[in-house]
């Protein structure tokens, strides 16, 4: 083989390296859509605006937001998992994902047909009750589930979502029997349990706190291993005396498989700085949640254990879609 040939021959994967780089560095040229798997106005519609508008400003170009509801967020991932793995259709995922795989037959793989990019925040659950419900605490409102077992009733945004699976777990966890009552949506869940209807709830700190500070609702406990700044005096479910009981409601971004390295990195960099941003703290914090950030593999370790976690639960549970 003659040096022109070695030369040329060389230079091909230099240049296609060349052009890689080139393109990560000038990405995006284009829109580039954020898909939520939830209605508009709900916590993980919320955000994905924040983060859109963040990443807007600190790309110079357009993010939007696309709202694809239905079967637990199920209906948006399919789209992001079956789009092209360019970078300008993302997902934005949550708890949820790691529950679909137990309760769903899904068209794709949770794990294997999407790229992590960075996890955005992280915020409890508040175990809230009507005021009705004679329970202070929530080992009071264990003793009075095992003393009328049929008696009282749980409200959840639907059946094998992310707060039914949660609260089987508690009730798992804690050895009692309370009633399941599935809406289609959080707002109607707790409507519900405002009015009576229903009597428990695990609410999101932005739609239960409100109420609870109203009087309309009573928060027993939170489900963070720590308390939460917004409700200092609400004692978590491990200090209640359920040492092993934790769940945290997060929200992570994801591409689809195979996004580039150089695309993941530009990403996951844009969204970390950004959460370090004072703004977007005093925003999420408004929601009862904080700036999560990290690399790409912390979101994966995450999601395959979480996906473990939830699929004994739902094995236990016995919870299956009606």
């Amino acid at each position: 083989m003659d040096m022109k040939r070695i030369t040329t021959w060389l230079a091909v994967p230099i240049a296609l390296l060349a052009a890689g780089v080139a393109a990560a560095q000038q990405y995006p040229v284009k829109p580039v859509k954020i898909i939520v798997g939830f209605a508009p106005g709900g916590g993980s519609d919320f955000i994905a605006r924040v983060i859109a508008n963040k990443l807007g400003e600190r790309f110079g170009s357009q993010v939007i937001v696309e709202n694809r509801p239905g079967a637990g967020s199920t209906i948006g991932t399919e789209v992001v998992v079956k789009s092209p793995a360019d970078g300008y259709t993302l997902l934005l995922n949550s708890a949820s994902h790691t529950v679909n795989p137990s309760v769903y037959k899904l068209s794709f793989d949770s794990v294997n047909d999407i790229t992590p990019i960075v996890q955005l925040s992280r915020g409890p659950y508040v175990v809230a009750v009507h005021p009705s419900v004679p329970a202070r605490t929530l080992q009071e409102l264990v003793a009075l589930a095992k003393q009328q077992p049929d008696k009282l009733a749980y409200a959840s945004s639907g059946n094998g979502g992310h707060v039914h699976v949660a609260t089987e777990y508690f009730l798992y966890t804690a050895g009692i029997k309370v009633t399941h009552v599935p809406y289609k949506g959080t707002g109607p869940a707790l409507n519900d349990t405002i009015a009576g209807t229903t009597q428990l709830i695990l609410g999101s700190v932005a739609t239960a706190l409100q109420h609870v500070k109203s009087g309309r609702l009573r928060a027993l406990a939170v489900t963070t291993p720590k308390r939460i700044a917004a409700a200092s005096d609400v004692p978590t479910v491990a200090e209640s005396g359920y040492p092993t009981y934790e769940v945290t409601n997060w929200h992570g971004l994801v591409g689809p498989k195979g996004l580039p390295k150089d695309i993941v990195a530009r990403l996951n960099k844009e969204v970390n700085e950004a959460l370090k941003s004072a703004d977007v703290e005093k925003i999420l914090a408004s929601d009862g949640l904080e700036p999560a950030g990290g690399s790409p593999e912390q979101l994966a370790s995450i999601i395959k254990s979480e996906i473990a976690r939830w699929s004994q639960v739902v094995k236990r549970a016995g919870v299956k879609l009606e």
